[in-house]
């Protein structure tokens, strides 16, 4: 069993294909075809099943083996960055996921920053849901997650805290309040999104004493903020899902008042690679207690 039998192995797992990892790593389908069987046969354990009809697909232990040989790579990594580090430069390809609409506010800036102060650092970008990225987090697909509580046995910090909001129809009478009272929502067609809203908008009207009763949820921020566009519901959203309002949707603060916190997770600061570890440094540097613009 070497380096390449393992990067193999995780690639065919990750692409679901023998000819798009041969591809990736410039061997041919035989090559890959016998790599794959010599690595089965030193382990003595089927770790691919192959179906014409439904393709690849992991056995059992195929599954648990794909986790250790993606933390085996994470080590080969870590050498190669140390060795890098004493040689003055800083190199290493970090897996970051989130969710989209903190992908779409918080990568940009981050990498743009890293790739002007370390340009050997590669990084790859995933989005998902919060489940998702929670998911790929304890698979060790990504190296670095952006995820909403709760946390989980991941080691976390604490990057943004961003205000909930009312979000409403310019016509309904909510909106021409500055503050809208939550115990008000209860009268209202309610439209609130999954992804992490649930605990803190639970808990809003737990304070408040209200009782939540949402007759819409939703997935998708951009459906939402549609639907409450087209009438059919308020909604009650967060500062990145508001930065592009269509027209004739207003934003009301709420009282009492509620955030959702948003944190950078990995499964241990401790065994993160210096990339990894550069890339922490940078995201809490450029957002941590700083406003949305």
């Amino acid at each position: 069993m070497n380096n390449n039998q393992i990067r193999l192995f995780v690639k065919i797992a990750e692409s679901g294909s023998f000819t798009k990892a041969g591809l990736e790593l410039n061997m041919t389908q035989p090559a890959v075809s016998r790599a794959i069987s010599t690595l089965e046969d030193e382990l003595d354990v089927k770790l691919l099943l192959r179906d014409r009809r439904n393709g690849l697909a992991l056995t059992d232990v195929g599954k648990r083996v794909l986790v250790l040989f993606r933390e085996i790579l994470a080590g080969f990594d870590k050498v190669n960055q140390e060795i890098a580090l004493e040689k003055g430069l800083e190199k290493g390809r970090i897996r970051i996921g989130a969710f989209p609409v903190a992908a779409a506010y918080f990568f940009p800036k981050i990498i743009r920053s890293i790739a002007s102060q370390y340009p050997g650092v590669e990084i790859e970008m995933f989005e998902g849901s919060v489940t998702e990225v929670k998911d790929w987090l304890d698979s060790r697909f990504i190296d670095v997650g952006l995820i909403l509580p709760p946390i989980g046995e991941f080691e976390t910090f604490p990057l943004f805290r961003e205000q909930l909001y009312g979000v409403v129809q310019e016509d309904n009478p909510l909106g021409k309040h500055k503050i809208i009272s939550v115990s008000d929502l209860q009268q209202e067609p309610l439209l609130i999104c999954r992804a992490g809203y649930e605990p803190p908008i639970e808990d809003l009207f737990r304070r408040s004493g209200s009782i939540l009763n949402p007759k819409y949820v939703v997935n998708n921020f951009s459906t939402a903020l549609n639907m409450i566009h087209e009438g059919l519901a308020v909604g009650i959203m967060s500062d990145l899902s508001l930065m592009s309002l269509p027209p004739g949707v207003v934003v009301r603060e709420l009282s009492p008042d509620a955030y959702r916190d948003i944190h950078i997770a990995v499964q241990s600061l401790e065994n993160s690679s210096i990339a990894v570890k550069l890339f922490i440094e940078t995201a809490l540097q450029l957002f941590t207690n700083k406003e949305t613009e």
